[in-house]
Order: structure tokens, then C-alpha cells, then sequence
């Protein structure tokens, strides 16, 4: 379930970053661009701090962790290089 929140979370952050990144681009053509590499950066601290989280309080060692963060990084970030993609 935790998983699942993640993966909507880091949707919905998605959105703001490109909503954000359409506003701006009117007056600077490469905040698109932008946006999606700060998004990508943010998530990933995002998907590592989870980890961390993990690890440190929960008692998951770091190859248990790994295909988690793996799964919460990747789609997200893959979702948002797909739209950057599709709609530049």
C-alpha cells in the first residue's frame, strides 16, 4: 500500500512540475526542460529518503530496499520522460 501511495504521490508531484513548466514556458522556452530534470532530481532524493526510511527504522536491509526504490524512482521518472517526449 505504501508502494501504491508513492507511485500516485510521485504522479501527482509529476503534474505540478509540468504545470509549472507549460506556465513558464511562455516566457522562457526552456522551462519544460527544466521542469523535468527538477522533477526527476526531486524524486529521486524523493524515492531515496523512502529508502533510507527503510533501512534505518523499518529494518529492511538494502537488497530488500532496492528493487522498491527501483520501482518507485523508475516509474515516475520514466512517466515523466515519456510526457517530455511526447509534448515538448
Amino acid at each position: 500500500m505504501r508502494t501504491l501511495l508513492f507511485l500516485v504521490g510521485g504522479a501527482l508531484l509529476l503534474g505540478a512540475f509540468v504545470l509549472l513548466g507549460r506556465l513558464f514556458a511562455t516566457q522562457y522556452p526552456e522551462a519544460s526542460r527544466i521542469a523535468t530534470i527538477s522533477y526527476v532530481v526531486v524524486w529521486f532524493v524523493v524515492a531515496g529518503a523512502n529508502m533510507w526510511v527503510g533501512v534505518s527504522k523499518a529494518g529492511y536491509s538494502v537488497a530488500d530496499e532496492l528493487p522498491i526504490f527501483l520501482l518507485i524512482f523508475g516509474v515516475p521518472a520514466a512517466l515523466a520522460l515519456v510526457l517530455r517526449w511526447q509534448f515538448p
